[in-house]
């Protein structure tokens, strides 16, 4: 970063800015999402948006992409006044941006979907598939991207669906790029090849806009900060200039401890115990191989290993959206082996999904409604076939407060128009009310700023302290290390080995999600 920032510098800051946003106020109603934002991207630079779920920060881009029209402000581009009134005109103005949330056709291949639009053509209203499946090969290759062209977008990860969108901005050629949470779903190794691609993308002349929570990404690689909260300015900042506990507090407006507070754990019976486990994947390849471990109450375990070891088809199979083909699960000695995700849950087994749109909301319910999806039956919430949405409106209402769900008072609002972070905190809010022996957390604070990370790490915790097991699955390391109390590595589809919680490091903990032989290396 700091060979690019050198070089970068002095040229970005002689040339008109990439992106000048003077005075954008975005009102919905009478809420006030932007408040008289002003600001400045310089070209060639990598500039980071930061601010809390809610804060205004993917409004702001969304401006700026044309998918909303400012209640007022003006947009330049290279010192041009423009009016930016689609996405189509973004694209034609050199703007292209990756969404959090994909914006991908699920029975799409992942060819088809990055030339939607773009076709190359062969003769009359024929499209050429074997032009575009061989330049989205070599877009993959040549940024380190590795997606399977030929794979439909339903049957591949959460990562690939998100390297699926970087690929499809690189695809149109954009000079300036918005990346909206780009790393939230990607592997450490993945991340650290985004990075080397935004710094080529820059030294080729190009600008990124990068939204993110993560600190530690922010320091390795912009150039410039700017932070929002509640939908105003706080500053901009050259990078260099500050630590991560500085950028931390200008967010969330008070000082953030980073490292999680809990005591040792107490371990009770087991409650999560899984035998010799066998799942195929969409190919009918073993993805999970004869994978044995165990969780018992009153301790988090962690899964770690690098994306595609099996990880979502084994939370598949223990959340009963996918047949496992042999083994054994049981949930305090009862068979839980292939039961429907309706029985699992009244066995006692709660969830916070992977993909917290296809599989933790219904985005055209409202809030209220999603908060009581699986206890819609119970007569506080429903009787004799009627809704008593009285009691269901002040169940999410005190939910909302306590989870600090925003924006406040939210609970009539359809799911789908929360922020991506306030989302999560509404799946979070439900699983962990609904009290259940087991708790699977799948990458529990994907989106989420450091504040709301704090306070959903907290929670997690306290469900340990009240005797539920928990099983944490997470790319982030770091997540995984700070809350686990013993941490089992996957590898190959099985538990590669496994580490208590308080003598895990990065270096054996990165050996084993390897493959690696610990032993013979030490």
């Amino acid at each position: 970063m700091d060979d690019v920032a050198k070089v970068s510098a002095p040229v970005y800051e002689s040339l008109p800015a990439a992106a000048d946003m003077r005075n954008i106020t975005m009102m919905f109603g009478s809420f006030k999402a932007n408040d008289n934002v002003c600001l400045t991207v310089p070209q060639r630079s990598i500039h980071a948006i930061l601010g809390e779920n809610g804060a205004g920060k993917s409004t702001l881009m969304n401006v700026l992409y044309g998918l909303l029209q400012p209640t007022s402000g003006e947009i330049y581009i290279k010192g041009e006044k423009v009016l930016i009134d689609s996405p189509s005109r973004a694209i034609y103005l050199g703007i292209g941006m990756v969404h959090q949330h994909f914006m991908l056709v699920s029975p799409f291949t992942v060819t088809e979907n990055i030339i939607l639009g773009r076709e190359p053509m062969r003769g009359a209203g024929v499209i050429d598939m074997g032009k575009a499946r061989a330049d989205v090969k070599e877009l993959s290759d040549r940024y380190g991207l590795n997606v399977n062209p030929d794979a439909k977008v339903e049957d591949i990860s959460v990562g690939m669906q998100q390297r699926a969108e970087i690929l499809k901005v690189l695809y149109r050629g954009a000079d300036i790029l918005i990346l909206d949470e780009p790393t939230s779903s990607l592997t450490p190794q993945e991340i650290k090849d985004l990075e080397l691609i935004m710094k080529n993308l820059v030294s080729e002349g190009k600008t990124v806009i990068i939204i993110t929570h993560k600190l530690a990404e922010i320091k390795a690689i912009a150039d410039r900060c700017t932070v929002i909260r509640s939908g105003k300015i706080v500053d901009t900042v050259t990078v260099s200039d500050v630590s991560e506990q500085d950028l931390a507090s200008m967010m969330v407006g008070r000082a953030v401890e980073f490292s999680v507070d809990k005591t040792p754990a107490t371990p009770g019976e087991v409650v999560l115990k899984v035998e010799n486990l066998v799942v195929r994947d969409y190919w009918d390849h073993k993805a999970v191989n004869g994978l044995n471990l165990s969780v018992r109450a009153g301790e988090i375990v962690g899964i770690a290993g690098v994306d595609g070891n099996g990880q979502s088809e084994f939370v598949s199979a223990l959340t009963g959206l996918r047949k496992a083909e042999s083994g054994a699960v049981t949930l305090s000695g009862v068979d839980i082996f292939n039961r429907s995700p309706r029985a699992l849950f009244e066995h006692g087994v709660s969830s916070i999904p992977e993909d917290r749109q296809k599989h933790g909301l219904v985005l055209e319910f409202s809030v209220a409604e999603n908060l009581v999806l699986q206890n819609i039956g119970e007569p506080k919430f429903s009787r004799r076939g009627f809704l008593r949405k009285d009691n269901i409106t002040e169940h999410a209402l005190s939910l909302v407060e306590k989870y600090d769900v925003r924006p406040a008072g939210c609970a009539a609002a359809k799911a789908g128009s929360l922020s991506g972070g306030n989302q999560q905190k509404v799946i979070i809010a439900r699983e962990v009310t609904n009290d259940k022996a087991l708790l699977i957390c799948v990458n529990p604070t994907r989106g989420l700023d450091v504040g709301a990370i704090e306070y959903v790490h907290s929670y997690i915790v306290s469900q340990r302290d009240a005797g539920k097991a928990v099983l944490l699955i997470s790319f982030e390391l770091d997540e995984i290390m700070n809350l686990s109390d013993r941490i089992d590595v996957m590898f190959s589809g099985k538990v590669a080995g496994s580490v208590e919680g308080d003598k895990a490091d990065q270096t054996t903990l990165g050996l084993m999600m390897a493959g690696g032989d610990v032993n013979a290396a030490s």
